[in-house]
């Protein structure tokens, strides 16, 4: 009887009933026993076969799981060395696959990291890359793969560094932007000065600073900065040029209105060019100011008006003469002017003299004699006031010798004001004629000539009226003694002719002793003559407060004669 094959496997139950059935299938078949034990040590050996392969194949995949725990332990390694981290792992204790388990985690958390710390990297360089090919101006785009990244060094240090150099790239480029912008703002603004094509001259520097709608920025290159630069200088000089050429033409444009006194009117039509003669470069910021337009037409103006000049000279210098003349006679200087016309006539009419010669001499007359004019103020100042006081001290002796000046009619009272008035201005001709005197001797002696006033001597005609004004003082004097003498002995004679006898002085009932006598008169006497007023403003109004309550018709008599007739 063949033997039972006895399997080694988690299985037997199974096997041993398979046997079964294969041992009672033999039984019905009749198969020998030969043939039995034969078929049975085939299937014995089929299944060692399996478990050989089954037990290589076991040992093959620990000896993967070993590889991949000492890739991962080797990965993890290498990817805190590139990432500059310190990862404290060790293997744990357990299986193989409690093992890998453990080191998944990390592997993975590292290898995310280092995929977050590679696009930064990747950013960073990109953005250097770009910004250090515009500074370049080499003309070409950057690429998302240009950039290379060290996988070697991803550490925190790294990145650092490179992100410093970046910001120091974008200060950089932020500055360069600046003056960029600074610059073409200058260029705008020259060009508008000069109404120059803005957009061409930019244009020509570099097209992206005109239009960076595209998204291409504007260009901030050393070449750039350089061209826009020289764009500046240039345009700068030509403003200088331009500006020095219109200030020219400005001068000779308010030189030829002078000459040929053109009207304020057609003057200021030029007014933008005439105020750039006082203006510094930097100044002139007005639109269209120094266009090439601006300065043909002021030099068709000035040719223009240099045409007209030769018809207007002649005209020109005999009013510079009206004009000489008139200060001459405003400030009464003595000049022969009929002979200085025939003198002007005579040289225009020969020929033998430029014009412009002519009408520069004359200015040069006027400029004098206006400063003469000037030296001659203050003194013709104090003859205008002094001869201001003569007429009052003229109108004030008619006015006294006036018999009605006191009646009430109609502008008496203003007329006794004036008298007022006119009797204090007379009291300071004294010390009007003082100061005066004074002056002109003073500007004599300065000027080493004599003053003359209408062609006669002011210091003699002065002297003159400081004694005939004595004489007429002491004309004065002694009309009003006389008068106060008539006017005495009248009144004698008319109280002789009522009373047949000297008057008498009473005391009238109820009035005081110092009432009776006014001055050492008696009260019935009559009053002095206004013509006394003159001899002081105190006594003057003393005077005039008397004449209001006294009767015209009477007059003091001095105190010798009213002691003498009592």
């Amino acid at each position: 009887m063949a033997t039972v094959f006895s399997p080694v496997s988690p299985s037997r139950t199974t096997c041993g009933s398979l046997l079964q059935e294969l041992q009672k299938i033999w039984d019905e078949i009749g198969e020998a026993d030969n043939e039995r034990d034969k078929m049975l040590q085939q299937l014995e050996e089929e299944c060692l076969d399996i478990y050989r392969r089954k037990v290589e194949m076991t040992r093959k995949y620990k000896a993967d799981l070993c590889q991949s725990l000492d890739y991962a332990e080797n990965e993890i390694s290498g990817l805190a060395s590139s990432l500059g981290d310190s990862v404290s792992f060790s293997r744990c204790k357990g299986t193989l696959k409690q093992q890998i388990s453990a080191v998944i985690p990390v592997l993975e958390d590292l290898r995310l990291k280092k995929q977050g710390r590679m696009k930064d990297f990747f950013e960073t360089q990109l953005q250097i890359a770009g910004i250090c090919t515009e500074i370049a101006g080499t003309g070409h785009s950057i690429k998302p793969t240009d950039p290379k990244v060290n996988e070697q060094d991803l550490t925190l240090k790294r990145l650092e560094e490179l992100k410093a150099r970046l910001k120091e790239l974008q200060n950089e480029k932020s500055l360069r932007l600046q003056k960029v912008i600074s610059n073409i703002s200058t260029i705008h603004d020259l060009s508008v000065v000069m109404s120059i094509d803005f957009f061409e001259t930019v244009n020509d520097v570099h097209p992206s600073l005109i239009d960076s709608a595209n998204g291409q920025s504007k260009s901030i290159s050393n070449d750039t900065l350089a061209r826009l630069t020289g764009v500046i200088h240039s345009l700068k000089q030509d403003k200088q040029q331009r500006l020095q050429k219109l200030q020219v033409l400005g001068r000779m444009l308010i030189e030829l209105w002078n000459l040929m006194d053109t009207p304020i009117e057609e003057q200021g039509k030029w007014d933008r060019i005439t105020t750039l003669s006082s203006c510094s470069v930097n100044e002139v910021s007005r639109q269209g100011s120094l266009a090439l337009e601006v300065i043909e037409q002021t030099e068709v103006e000035v040719v223009r008006l240099n045409a007209l000049k030769a018809g207007k000279l002649k005209e020109l210098v005999f009013k510079r003469q009206n004009e000489l003349e008139e200060i001459y006679r405003g400030c009464h200087m003595d000049e022969d002017s009929d002979a200085a016309r025939q003198i002007l006539i005579g040289l225009i009419e020969s020929g033998n003299v430029d014009l412009s010669d002519l009408l520069s001499s004359m200015d040069d007359q006027i400029r004098k004699a206006k400063e003469q004019a000037l030296s001659r103020k203050e003194i013709l100042d104090k003859v205008e006031k002094w001869k201001c006081a003569s007429e009052e001290e003229k109108w004030l002796d008619e006015y006294e010798k006036d018999e009605n000046r006191y009646s009430a009619g109609r502008g008496a009272h203003k007329n006794l004001k004036r008298a007022e008035k006119a009797r204090i201005l007379v009291c300071k001709i004294p010390s009007i004629l003082e100061n005066l005197t004074a002056k002109v001797k003073a500007w004599e002696l300065e000027k080493g000539i004599p003053f003359l006033y209408d062609k006669a001597s002011l210091l003699k005609t002065l002297e003159e009226y400081a004694v005939l004004r004595q004489e007429r003082e002491e004309e004065k004097r002694r009309s009003r003694v006389w008068e106060q003498k008539r006017q005495q002995e009248q009144f004698v004679a008319e109280q002789e002719a009522r009373y047949g006898s000297r008057p008498t002085v009473k005391k009238p009932l109820g009035q005081s002793a110092s009432a009776n006598t006014m001055a050492g008169t008696p009260i019935g006497l009559r009053l002095a003559t206004p013509c006394l007023h003159a001899i002081s403003s105190g006594k003057e109004r003393r005077e005039s407060k008397v004449l209001n309550v006294t009767p015209i018709n009477y007059v003091a008599l001095p105190k010798n004669d009213s002691a003498s007739r009592g």
